[in-house]
């Protein structure tokens, strides 16, 4: 019987707000934007892809999904996502990390931890857009992408799962790769006491080596025809030195 009672009270916890009451939550440099519940089913993210009529999301169980804006900086602006079961939560969070500049909210991984039964979270590391442009002149910003977007989102959202359920996730994991790799391991190595345990798949780590690494390899395979044609071959070099005889390979 005890047995039983337990996980009565484990499978469906008291929970210490409405969805929507957490328009109201208050923390420092966090701004609640959207709070509301999403029935199951019926959750379709911004910019939706794929072919028409599909949804990825169908199968998804009901949640609550909070948006809130973090300003650690007077020129951060930080959007995370924040999803939490209705129903069902095992007690833990899943923070799940990005790919490439980030510049977006994972929601396909997101959907993938909430449907196990986890809260789960998500930052689009303080900008708009796959790419490097947000970077010049916006030093914060960098910093924001490097590492403080991610620590800056596992506090609101421990916040804001204690807000909701009336008590704080009893473990706290990240799951990352590529980017996300790199987060999992920054986390680990700058802020040790905000997960439990990460997964960090193909980490994009020792960033800036690598970049201008990548600077290098464009530079030298992209200097003239005869640099294309022996060291890459590729159609884009083809197509950029098309007006000129391709010398013979080396």
């Amino acid at each position: 019987m005890k047995l039983a009672i337990a996980f009565v009270l484990f499978a469906a916890p008291a929970m210490g707000a409405t969805c929507e009451s957490l328009s109201s939550f208050s923390q420092p440099h966090v701004s609640v934007t959207l709070a509301q519940t999403v029935a199951a089913g019926q959750f379709t993210p911004p910019n939706p892809r794929g072919r028409a009529g599909a949804n990825p999301f169908a199968a998804l169980p009901a949640f609550c999904r909070v948006a809130a804006t973090l300003t650690p900086s007077s020129d951060s602006d930080i959007k995370i996502e924040t999803w939490l079961p209705a129903q069902g939560w095992n007690g833990k969070l899943v923070a799940v990390g990005n790919g490439g500049w980030a510049g977006t909210i994972s929601y396909p991984a997101m959907a993938t931890a909430l449907a196990a039964g986890y809260g789960t979270v998500s930052t689009d590391t303080g900008h708009a857009g796959g790419n490097a442009n947000f970077i010049v002149g916006h030093p914060e910003k960098l910093v924001d992408f490097e590492e403080r977007a991610v620590h800056e989102m596992t506090g609101a959202a421990k916040a804001i799962t204690d807000a909701f359920y009336g008590r704080a996730p009893r473990r706290a994991y990240f799951n990352g790769c590529s980017t996300g790799g790199r987060q999992a391991l920054t986390e680990v190595q700058r802020y040790p006491a905000d997960y439990d345990a990460i997964i960090a798949g193909a980490p994009a780590n020792f960033a800036k080596r690598q970049t201008f690494g990548q600077i290098w390899l464009w530079q030298a395979t992209h200097k003239d025809a005869r640099a294309c044609s022996r060291l890459t071959r590729t159609r884009c070099c083809t197509r950029r030195h098309s007006s000129r005889a391709m010398p013979a390979t080396a």
